[in-house]
């Protein structure tokens, strides 16, 4: 059963999301457990579009998303070691093509989540579903990951973007499927400074970096790929150091409400690559 066979005919669907309230104190979301979240949450019901019935789909230089054909010899998403020995190169291999930049590394491992339905045991194996209107990186947490993931520290920088690449390996329909925002839709008012954090199983914090919340906007539009098959992913960007093109993507986890109470418990890896261009 392909996504086709199972595309929705629902053009927009109305959800829930997580936007955020500037306390004027620390904003920190926690990767691993959103209980030790420290930002006021400020819950909308909006409009979310499908993308498969546009006859524009969105684009990664438009709005800063786009659905990608990325067939993967990958077999066991849960396999660290097949992740590293296949996954890995993919993605590389992928963005480079995409990008055409002189260099692309990952700036990270990869990020599995689960959703609420999983298994005990994978929701202990990776992370909760991030159901919380934000982008992964900001202003000093994008320059540490630009310094320290730079392959070349001899060359000059011209330009460089971070991507995030977001794969479903759980069969359609999807539960929790990840909904996008068009970056055009945003303004920077709505940018709030916050912490990305992660703590150990104590729920220690061993790692923070700059990352983005966002507040409350009627304008924003949101956009999803519904019924996602394991050969497609979302490219988004978390940023972009050209100011004229979309430079972050703010984006969430939401519940389908056209999917049957017995869809199948998400299950997602993301990646994170950087892209470099030197003079």
């Amino acid at each position: 059963m392909n996504a086709t066979e199972t595309m929705s005919p629902v053009r927009q669907v109305q959800a829930r999301l997580n936007y955020a309230v500037d306390s004027g104190a620390t904003n920190r979301f926690h990767a691993i457990n959103h209980d030790l979240d420290t930002f006021a949450h400020d819950a909308h019901q909006v409009a979310i579009s499908n993308a498969r019935s546009l006859t524009d789909a969105p684009s990664l230089e438009r709005e800063g998303f786009m659905l990608a054909d990325m067939p993967t010899r990958v077999r066991d998403f849960r396999d660290s070691a097949e992740l590293e020995r296949t996954y890995f190169a993919e993605v590389i291999a992928f963005i480079a093509g995409l990008s055409n930049a002189d260099a692309t590394v990952l700036s990270g491992p990869p990020a599995l989540r689960f959703g609420e339905k999983a298994s005990a045991r994978d929701r202990s194996s990776g992370a909760q579903v991030a159901r919380l209107v934000h982008s992964d990186t900001y202003k000093s947490g994008t320059q540490s990951f630009t310094e320290q993931c730079n392959p070349h520290p001899e060359r000059t920088i011209a330009r460089t973007v971070h991507h995030n690449i977001w794969r479903t390996f759980s069969p359609p329909p999807q539960d929790l499927p990840l909904a996008l925002c068009d970056f055009r839709s945003v303004a920077p008012t709505d940018i709030i400074g916050a912490e990305a954090a992660f703590d150990n199983a104590a729920g220690e914090v061993i790692w923070t970096f700059e990352a983005m919340l966002f507040a409350f906007n009627p304008a924003h539009r949101w956009f999803y790929w519904p019924d996602m098959s394991v050969n497609e992913a979302l490219v988004f960007k978390r940023y972009d150091s050209d100011p004229t093109r979309p430079w972050f993507v703010p984006h969430t986890a939401f519940e389908d409400p056209t999917a049957p109470a017995d869809a199948p418990a998400r299950a997602s890896v993301e990646m994170r690559t950087i892209s470099y261009w030197y003079e």
